[in-house]
């Protein structure tokens, strides 16, 4: 991987290790590239084999930042995807675009072994899908509470599909971004003041309600997430018999534990893992357990 073509300010440091009694700065130090005209902000931190990291619909590379700190031994790069975070969106935010659009991040990165892909929540579809489109690029697949495993999810994406009410529910505010950080939780506690005041930051920005709300409908609608890119992607997974981990919180509030059930029906050859008293978020939540996972998973791969 290159070095940074812009480096931006540092963000304010803390002493404190991440997780649930020392949450992270409010925004974690990062680089930006150009890429395909769109400016894209990353994260790359220690050596090893190159490990992608792929966050959820309306976060940001923060949510990432308990496990790449657990991490060791790897070449470790999280990405804002298109959108998202604070890089650019672009002009046809859907599944197959913020795949490509990661793609070509890592060519301008200048990433070009096979990476371990880590996606959590459309992080997760986004992994699917650039591993479908070109799987030489991909040497395993890691999926948090991945979506594309079922049609259940939470309400409060699926009214997005209403034509006047997404646009009151992505008004940023303080007291949504509260809520929804405590729904992504088991223990409240995660939902720290930092954490709320990130989403609310991450919700002011220019044209991330609109971005947001066109993946939810391209994605789902009022009846759930669409069945027809679920089958076709999962079809397309299973073929490419790419090494596959799949892990999912019990007490995940956006998309169900019970999709783990369909992950491991889909993918056959996953292996796969439920984290006890866990949200949609494990990678915080329980990360010194889901680093251990990882590296298992991966050390697992040499032996093979």
């Amino acid at each position: 991987m290159t070095k940074a073509h812009q480096r931006p300010a540092k963000a304010q440091e803390s002493s404190r290790p991440h997780g649930l009694t020392a949450p992270p700065a409010l925004f974690a130090e990062a680089d930006f590239a150009e890429v395909d005209g769109h400016r894209v902000r990353y994260r790359v931190t220690g050596s090893g084999p190159p490990t992608v990291l792929l966050h959820g619909l309306g976060r940001s590379l923060e949510d990432w930042e308990p496990l790449r700190a657990a991490l060791s031994g790897h070449r470790v790069l999280a990405i804002d995807l298109a959108g998202f975070g604070h890089s650019h969106p672009l002009p046809d935010p859907q599944l197959g675009s913020l795949a490509g659009h990661v793609m070509r991040t890592l060519d301008v990165l200048g990433v070009t072994p096979a990476v371990h892909l880590v996606g959590n929540s459309l992080g997760g579809a986004v992994a699917m899908r650039l591993a479908a489109d070109a799987p030489a690029r991909v040497t395993s697949l890691a999926l948090a509470g991945s979506a594309g495993f079922g049609h259940q999810v939470t309400w409060a994406l699926r009214v997005l599909d209403l034509p006047l009410l997404w646009r009151l529910l992505l008004r940023p505010d303080e007291n949504t971004a509260r809520s929804t950080e405590r729904a992504l939780f088991y223990d409240p506690a995660f939902a720290t003041p930092e954490r709320v005041a990130l989403a609310h930051k991450l919700s002011q920005r220019p044209g991330a309600a609109r971005t947001l709300r066109r993946i939810a409908a391209d994605l789902g609608s009022l009846r759930g997430v669409r069945p027809g890119w679920r089958r076709d992607l999962l079809a397309e997974t299973a073929r490419l018999g790419i090494p596959t981990l799949v892990a999912w919180g019990t007490h995940d509030r956006i998309l169900p534990a019970g999709h783990l059930v369909n992950a491991a029906a889909a993918l056959p050859g996953a292996r796969t893992h439920l984290f006890p008293r866990t949200g949609h978020l494990p990678q915080i939540e329980q990360a010194e357990q889901f680093a251990a996972l990882l590296t298992g998973f991966w050390d697992g791969l040499k032996a093979d």
